[in-house]
């Protein structure tokens, strides 16, 4: 390991950090989400269940015809939306919009709350309404709100597994397309933190990035860190190393954080030492809830994975009629 010196965080860096801190420690809240962009998925959603929206033939009568045809609109029912399994909640806030998607008339009250763990048997919500809306509606509604607590429940479960630290968990943007939103919602709610949202919010320079803008790998570090420091102040800076040696011309470019890509646990010690608290630190790279409790310890500021969604399954949830 080179023992070159590393210049101590400048003014400038420090006024970055301080800045900068509420997007790296960010969790997406309902309110942070597009309602309209949230409208659009429920109505793709229930357009899939009444005329086949996807499919290249044409539904020539779209609608719920076994609902239609046995059951009286008149008809009311209430039933309770019940945790069949333990799971942290996530996706109760999109019921009023999905149900209301079918039948403005539809009503809810929630008896938890998006980000509470719950035992088995646990009622969620009570709705009340029309018998056929609300049977046409209820794969809709259980399809979003299994699908988001079980990243939820998967999120919880993972940074149990960091709580006796200060690491955090991180998320990625390995999520469903067109569910980013939704997903870092609902990794928030089981207690994770959001990575960044998109390529557009964060400055992150790879190998593949450096290797073709400088002469060597070492100039193209802080040439590349300089230019986006230049270029776009407004954004923060993560540069991903692969190697301990390349440590300390990292540093020395002053970047918002450092991500160490599938470091063994040896040199993810050192890294941070190395690091000191100059800049934020990552640990990215295979990372399961096997290696967790391996990591955890190592005092990184974040761990990151893509666990958090393709990981996760989908939890057991009922609407059960009142009798």
């Amino acid at each position: 390991m080179p023992s070159e010196k590393i210049p101590s965080l400048s003014d400038a860096a420090l006024e970055r950090r301080n800045r900068f801190r509420e997007h790296f420690y960010r969790q997406v809240q309902w309110e942070d989400l597009d309602s309209a962009h949230v409208a659009e998925l429920i109505d793709r959603a229930a357009k899939e269940d009444l005329a086949g929206a996807g499919f290249r033939y044409a539904c020539e009568k779209p609608g719920d015809p076994t609902s239609e045809l046995f059951l009286s609109p008149d008809q009311k029912v209430t039933a309770t939306l019940v945790a069949r399994q333990p799971m942290t909640v996530a996706g109760l806030r999109m019921a009023p919009a999905i149900l209301d998607r079918f039948d403005s008339k539809l009503k809810i009250e929630f008896l938890v709350r998006d980000g509470e763990s719950v035992s088995a048997k646990t009622a969620l919500a009570e709705i009340t309404g029309s018998a056929p809306s609300l049977f046409t509606a209820e794969r809709t509604l259980l399809n979003f709100v299994q699908m988001l607590s079980g990243i939820a429940t998967e999120t919880h479960r993972l940074t149990k597994l960091l709580e006796a630290t200060k690491t955090r968990l991180l998320d990625t943007r390995k999520t469903h397309p067109g569910y980013r939103a939704l997903t870092k919602y609902a990794v928030s709610a089981g207690g994770g933190w959001n990575h960044r949202l998109g390529l557009y919010d964060r400055i992150m320079l790879k190998d593949n990035h450096l290797a073709a803008n400088a002469s060597s790998f070492e100039s193209a570090f802080a040439e590349a860190v300089s230019k986006a420091r230049d270029l776009r102040p407004d954004l923060p800076i993560e540069v991903e190393i692969d190697s301990l040696v390349q440590l300390p011309t990292v540093l020395s470019a002053e970047p918002d954080m450092i991500l160490f890509d599938n470091f063994s646990t040896t040199d993810i010690q050192k890294a941070v030492s190395i690091v000191g608290g100059r800049c934020l630190t990552e640990i990215s790279g295979n990372v399961t809830a096997e290696s967790l409790p391996q990591l955890a310890p190592l005092g990184a500021d974040f761990i990151s994975t893509g666990a958090t969604v393709h990981q996760s399954r989908w939890v057991d949830l009922g609407l059960d009629l009142a009798s």
